[in-house]
Formats: structure tokens, sequence, C-alpha cells
């Protein structure tokens, strides 16, 4: 049988990995309907499009896929009722939002250093990324606590009250959304959380938008008041919040996971899903592009670990980038044309690549500098020439 798979334009890859199981239909995720499903065998999709019965039923799909590490979007109950085998993509993009929270961490002021001298970093939800992010912390020696209740506490080192979370210097959300009691984290962070953070203190959402009550926020930096916010994701995607984007530090399109990387292993993951659901063996790899020859970055010794570390992020990732294009493309626009412009921006989004993995080229022996080289997850070469 030649299967018919519909796939959201956005999933990288998909097409050419795709191909040999059948003919693959990309669409556009956000405005996807019943009707673009009537012969599909099988749908893959990324957070923007919600899966339920109103979108599936009367169709043939027995597999839907989603290129996310959250399902939030997708009726998982729906699905099982009607027999259709699901799938999605966990961890994928976690090392690409730690490298994104750390790129913003070393973009604010001297937060680095800060952490480096004794700081703590609160983290919100103990999934793929906020126990990435752990690891990564417990390998630059920075010190974090962990809120997750949605975790027995034997599974969750360094566990903490929210109100400890609430008092730390930098505080990063990783939660997913959930409304279900006893711990619902829509709006986790409300107006009584919200003012028991001081003003100087670093808020990073990288999770859902709706985890932090975003009007809420808004009012509260509006009268002049802390934290220091960065938003990669809103409540109300794709429209932004632009009175709010205007008080923040950082704002971005929801592209924190959006590395190349990240997104190609999401796709392998899924073909992989697929492909057992098939009762299928194995078959080839999505292959992420050749890196440039050479190596991607020198380094000298001498710089503190803090110097060190920015100079590595920034290198492959500046979150100021990213905030220029989203306020460029939202800011004195309809809602509308906002909207599409902020799917634009994803849609568009330039190969970013991941720390992790590219090679670094040193001419020193320093036991800082090679320390913070390995606990990125780059790869070193010593090489005593200058660049």
């Amino acid at each position: 049988m030649t299967l018919n798979i519909v796939v959201d334009e956005n999933i990288a890859g998909a097409l050419d990995s795709l191909s040999e199981l059948g003919t693959v239909r990309l669409v556009n995720g956000r405005n996807l309907c019943a009707g673009e499903l009537r012969n599909a065998n099988v749908l893959l999709v990324r957070s923007v499009t919600p899966v339920n019965e109103a979108l599936l039923a009367g169709t043939a799909v027995s597999f839907v896929g989603t290129a996310t590490s959250g399902f939030d979007h997708v009726d998982r109950a729906y699905l099982e009722r009607a027999g259709i085998s699901f799938a999605h993509a966990p961890g994928s993009n976690a090392n690409a939002v730690v490298e994104y929270v750390l790129s913003v961490i070393a973009a604010v002021d001297d937060k680095l250093e800060q952490l480096f001298a004794g700081g703590t970093v609160g983290i919100i939800g103990y999934g793929n990324i906020g126990r990435r992010l752990a690891d990564r912390l417990n390998a630059l020696q920075i010190s974090h606590k962990v809120y997750d209740p949605w975790l027995d506490e034997g599974q969750v080192p360094n566990s903490a009250a929210l109100a400890d979370i609430l008092q730390c210097d930098v505080i990063s959300v990783h939660a997913q959304l959930t409304r279900n009691t006893p711990w619902p984290s829509f709006h986790l962070l409300g107006s009584f959380e919200l003012a028991e953070i001081a003003d100087n203190t670093l808020l990073i959402n990288a999770s859902r938008g709706s985890v932090v009550d975003t009007i809420a926020l808004q009012k509260q930096l509006a009268a002049g008041r802390g934290p220091i916010a960065v938003l990669d994701v809103w409540e109300d995607e794709p429209v932004v919040n632009e009175p709010l984007l205007s008080q923040l530090r950082f704002g971005t399109a929801h592209i924190a996971g959006y590395s190349l990387d990240g997104k190609l292993l999401a796709t392998q993951m899924l073909k992989e899903a697929l492909l057992r659901h098939l009762k299928m063996p194995l078959t080839g790899q999505v292959n992420i592009a050749e890196r440039a020859e050479g190596p991607d970055l020198f380094l000298a010794g001498g710089l503190g670990r803090a110097a060190l570390l920015r100079k590595l992020l920034h290198q492959h990732y500046d979150p100021a980038t990213d905030d220029r294009l989203l306020r460029s493309a939202v800011t004195g626009h309809s809602k509308k044309n906002a909207a599409a412009s902020f799917d634009r921006l994803r849609k568009e989004y330039r190969n970013r690549r991941e720390l992790r993995g590219s090679l670094i080229r040193t001419s020193t022996h320093d036991a800082t500098t090679l320390r913070i080289i390995d606990a990125v997850g780059a790869q070193r070469v010593t090489d005593s020439r200058q660049p």
C-alpha cells in the first residue's frame, strides 16, 4: 500500500526522508483543516496544529506524530479511542533550548558572572529540557534548584518549593502546559508569584506562553518593577502582546528549540516511530548538512569563566538577533499582519547550529578553558597556531 502522508511544511527534512514510504504532501500546519486529510493515512504536525476529533473524524489517518517534545496540542484520549497511533519527539530540541537559555543569561548584564560567583538558577519543570539544563549547569559548576510537583520528589535532584525558586537569581521555565489538578501549570506564575520575584532576577520562559500570566507580567513591568523578563513563547501565538514585548529585555518567536540539529533529530524520531507502527525495518537517516570545513572557533587562554562561556555561546547564537527580528515583524502592525510575520519568522528561520558537537581549536592547556569547552559538549582540538 502506498501511504498518503500529510506533513507540516516546516518539519525539516521530512520530504526527502519520507518519500520512500509514499506520497508526501506539505501543508500549512497553522491553517490545516479536516478536508485536507480526507485521504491521508499519516499526519505529522508541530505545536501550531490542534489535533483532535474535529480534525481527524472521518479520515483514514492511523498514525499521528508531532515533531515536538510537548503534546498539549494533541487530544491523546481521542487518538486512543479512535485507535490512532501517536508519537512525539521528546528531547529532540532539548539541547537547543538549553543553549538558548544559557545564551540569554550570557547576554543579560553580568548574570553569568553572578552565577559563577555563587548565584543560583531556579528550574521549573524537570522534563527533558529541565533535566538537560540541570546537567549542563552541573558541568559548569553553577548552582541550581528544581521545582517539579508533577514528578515524585525522589525523581528530582535539588528539589525545592516554588517559593524558593522565586528567590533565585535566574528562573528558567520548562513546564509542560496542563490545567489538571492538583498541579495545574496554567498561569503557574501569576500576579502573586511574580510579585515575589526580585526586580533584578532574570525570568526566562521557553516552555508554553500560558505557564506565565502574561497580563499580570505586563502590568508589573509597566509599573516599573521587575523581573528582567525574556519570553520565547506567547499566550496567544501567533499574536504577540506588543505592549508586553516593549517591556521585555528580549522577546523571540518561539524559536528556542529551533536548531537545525534538533529539527532533524525530531524528524528522524518520527520516521522511526512510523516504521515501527508499520512493522517495517528502520532504514535511512535524516542527514544533517555537513559542517563547513575547518574549525568553528579558536580560543586562546586567559579568559575568565564567564567571558569564555559568553564567547562560546554567542559565536553560535545571540538572542539579540531574534529579538530585533521579532520587534521589527510585529511592532506597529495590525494583529493579522503581525501574526503572519510571526509565523514567517519561524518558517524561514535560519539554519542555526548547536554549540554541542562543534569543533573548537585552542592553543592553551588552561584547565578552566578546557573544562568550559567540555561542559558545553563541544569538541576541542589543540592547535598552537594563532587564528
